[in-house]
């Protein structure tokens, strides 16, 4: 009978030390969470909760200005076809030309200038996608092919 007590009383001692040691290493580790000086872990918690709450703001944002970016760049010139050709062939060079000038969906404008000994011209016709409603000639559907391409 005195065995079984020393026995237990070994058992116990044993299980005390276990404990002990196992609440030892747990206290090192939630230690670990109050590093921070006087802060405790639910103000470190609620501080980085509110940087993510800013971070999410600043993100959507970012968001809507590249969604309003993305709107203007549709309408802006992003397509460009230059032609230089020579109107008279028998005199002169490359002095002409024809530039395309489109946004994203083909829309824009196309400027032509041919220059002669007697002055030089310009004009301009409207493009609505990639045609123009006014006659256009070889150069200038050439320049809007380059642009389109």
């Amino acid at each position: 009978m005195e065995s079984f007590f020393i026995l237990g009383f070994i058992i116990l001692v044993f299980l005390i030390f276990f404990i002990g040691f196992y609440l030892f290493r747990l206290k090192k580790r939630i230690d670990l969470f109050f590093q921070r000086g006087d802060k405790d872990l639910e103000a470190l918690l609620s501080s980085q909760i509110k940087k993510v709450e800013k971070q999410g703001t600043e993100i959507q944002k970012i968001l809507d200005e590249i969604s309003r970016l993305n709107k203007i760049s549709q309408r802006s010139f992003q397509k460009i076809g230059l032609v230089r050709f020579n109107p008279f062939k028998d005199v002169g060079g490359d002095q002409s030309f024809s530039i395309a000038l489109l946004d994203l969906n083909n829309n824009g404008f196309i400027i032509t200038s041919i220059y002669g000994r007697e002055g030089n011209r310009v004009y301009s016709k409207p493009i609505n996608d990639g045609k123009s409603e006014y006659s256009l000639s070889e150069e200038e559907k050439e320049a809007i092919e380059k642009a389109k391409s």
